[in-house]
């Protein structure tokens, strides 16, 4: 009888309870990993980090005991499906690197201002429509990827990011590259491929250490004779977009040492536009034939 009833009443089990039980389910593991231990005991002793990541484990939220782990330097929690980054990011203050890429995450708190000392902050891959401006308050930034969101504008502030290196926009709905960037005299990457961009701002000559910027797949029209002050340049890729003349002064960017096919090449990436003749067999015939014809041109 006993069993009967067992049997009956797990039949008649309310879904919504089986839903519930299915959930914590998911969060038992931390159940069982913390028993009886110390949550620092999770943490990964590297000779220069301290470090701790929680990556494709299908998280919704972020565990609450890691905001008690301070000591943290490098923490990534990619590619889980988080949509909410708690004020409580900002008591990590001892934070390096910051890895937030591929979850569902639509906004950050204004504490991630907090994090003083952090140099990379990757949240590539998510659905963010803007950023706080008080992550320009991250002086030692270094590295910032927000490739693949959805962001047509940054804080002007961030200009004072004096210290960053190497910036990706690619893949968001900026239909110009935002001002202050021109102002980052220290950065060396650039990738603003994949938006809605038109036109290159003459601006972009005040980017004295640029060595790879990547411009792809926009709708650019023209190539700015002010982007062949950049001599600094060794990648430069404008494939995929809409420009029909190249200036007399490209040849002036030296460090560009071939015509480049593979998308992981240094050199001038140029094809897939609808170059006027007789450019297009000249790019064919590789750079010093280019090089050459727009010298030639320039001094005639």
């Amino acid at each position: 009888m006993g069993a009967k009833q067992s049997s009956d009443v797990s039949k008649n089990k309310d879904p919504k309870g089986i839903l519930l039980a299915k959930k914590r389910q998911k969060f038992s593991q931390w159940d069982d990993i913390l028993v009886g231990k110390d949550p620092r005991s999770l943490l990964k002793r590297g000779m220069r980090h301290i470090s701790f990541s929680l990556v494709t484990k299908g998280m919704t939220d972020i565990p609450d005991f890691l905001w008690g782990l301070s000591e943290i330097q490098k923490l990534n929690l990619s590619h889980n499906q988080l949509m909410v980054v708690p004020a409580e990011v900002g008591k990590l203050t001892r934070i390096v690197v910051l890895n937030l890429c591929g979850n569902r995450i639509k906004s950050l708190p204004k504490e991630i201002g907090l994090l003083r000392s952090m140099k990379v902050l990757f949240v590539n891959m998510n659905c963010l429509t803007e950023m706080p401006p008080e992550l320009s308050l991250c002086k030692s930034l270094e590295v910032l990827s927000l490739s693949h969101n959805y962001i047509s504008h940054l804080p002007s502030t961030y200009s004072e990011l004096s210290g960053l290196r190497k910036l990706n926009l690619s893949n968001n709905c900026f239909a110009h590259i935002p001002i202050f960037v021109f102002s980052l005299k220290g950065l060396d990457f650039l990738h603003v491929g994949s938006n809605r961009l038109e036109n290159i701002a003459e601006s972009i000559q005040s980017l004295v250490s640029l060595q790879i910027f990547i411009a792809e797949n926009n709708n650019i029209h023209s190539f700015p004779r002010s982007l062949c002050l950049v001599t600094t340049l060794e990648l430069l890729n404008l494939n995929n977009n809409d420009i029909q003349t190249l200036p007399d002064e490209l040849y002036l960017l030296s460090r560009l040492d071939r015509i480049a096919w593979n998308p992981m090449d240094k050199g001038l990436h140029i094809s897939h536009n609808p170059l006027s003749k007789p450019l297009p067999d000249l790019v064919e015939g590789g750079l010093d034939l280019l090089f050459s014809y727009l010298k030639d041109k320039k001094h005639s």
